[in-house]
């Protein structure tokens, strides 16, 4: 739905999966939003279909008129690792018979657009990021100030802080997709950037009886939100032994628009780690807030969500996946 006087003027990149649809889906139903742009990137899926995927669901919503540029089939230096496993073969579980281009595809790279957007209106412009961040960083190799340029970055993506002895984080595919691109976005100067990892995203669940109430909505989008949800569920039955599964992009989304629901944040600077297995984004501190005992790269502040206020983000997820489209 729009609004006549938007007071939020967003910009999202994202690999168009299930978790990033519905995300639209509940920025769509904001009245304050205005989406400005959609820019594509591969991960979840690869670059063409998360192209298509964002016409479905702008479609949905009465937004086909939105630009959006088609931005990295790869990562930076690597070949991209598809989440097939996860999304499905076109990224929102195979569900979906028929997916148009979009109406407003532009011949700009998704860098070179967002550097146009940004130079053009500096500081009117949030940026929100749901996959791996390899457009934000050829976006910086043109414009090495850009993230200064928009009032806000909010990443989904990284780890927070280092987790309890004997915890761990689940992964995190968007920054193991491109760990020298996330190395440039957390190292760029920025005025405001905003870390929503996957040890906050795991805390808010979906799960069956939501499902079956967003399908019982009547809605186009509550329907559409429940039926690749069924797919999503399925695959994060192995981590939990439950139909549930966590929302990723959907809670960077509301934490952004609503930084009062999170309710405990650490700030700081963020490197990225590997352990020979998997990649992250870390804020250099322990879980008790001490810095950690190793030399740390430097890095301009980050503000990384450890706690969230749980029930206010979902009834108001889900209460946006029914309302979606109700003005289209």
């Amino acid at each position: 739905m729009t609004s006549s006087a938007p007071t939020r003027r967003i910009i999202v990149d994202t690999d168009t999966g299930i978790d990033d649809a519905l995300a639209l889906l509940y920025l769509a139903a904001q009245p304050e939003v205005e989406l400005v742009a959609i820019t594509a990137v591969y991960g979840n899926c690869v670059v063409d279909d998360s192209v298509q995927n964002i016409a479905y669901v702008l479609g949905l919503v009465g937004l086909g008129e939105t630009p959006v540029a088609r931005g990295a089939a790869k990562p930076l230096h690597a070949e991209p690792h598809i989440a097939h496993y996860v999304h499905g073969h076109d990224g929102l579980g195979d569900v979906i018979d028929e997916r148009p281009q979009p109406s407003n595809l532009l011949p700009q790279s998704a860098a070179e657009y967002l550097v146009e957007l940004a130079r053009g209106n500096p500081g009117e412009y949030e940026l929100l990021t749901l996959g791996p961040l390899t457009n934000i960083a050829l976006a910086l190799e043109i414009e090495p100030d850009l993230l200064t340029l928009f009032t806000s970055i909010t990443i989904m993506g990284g780890s927070g802080p280092f987790p309890e002895v004997g915890r761990t984080d689940m992964f995190d595919a968007n920054i193991q997709n491109d760990a020298d691109a996330a190395r440039a976005v957390f190292q760029a100067p920025a005025t405001r950037r905003l870390m929503v990892g996957v040890n906050a995203t795991a805390t808010v669940v979906t799960d069956e009886q939501d499902v079956l109430m967003l399908h019982r909505s009547g809605t186009a989008t509550g329907t559409f939100a429940a039926t690749i949800l069924e797919s999503y569920l399925d695959f994060y039955r192995l981590a939990w032994g439950r139909r549930v599964s966590p929302v990723h992009d959907g809670l960077a989304a509301m934490l952004m628009l609503h930084p009062e629901w999170a309710t405990e944040t650490v700030t700081g600077p963020v490197n990225i780690t590997n352990d020979g297995f998997t990649v992250r984004a870390r804020v250099m501190q322990t879980a008790e807030g001490r810095l950690v005992p190793w030399p740390i790269e430097p890095a301009p502040d980050t503000i990384a969500v450890t706690a969230v206020n749980i029930e206010a983000a979902l009834h108001a997820f889900l209460t946006a996946l029914i309302e979606a489209g109700a003005d289209s």
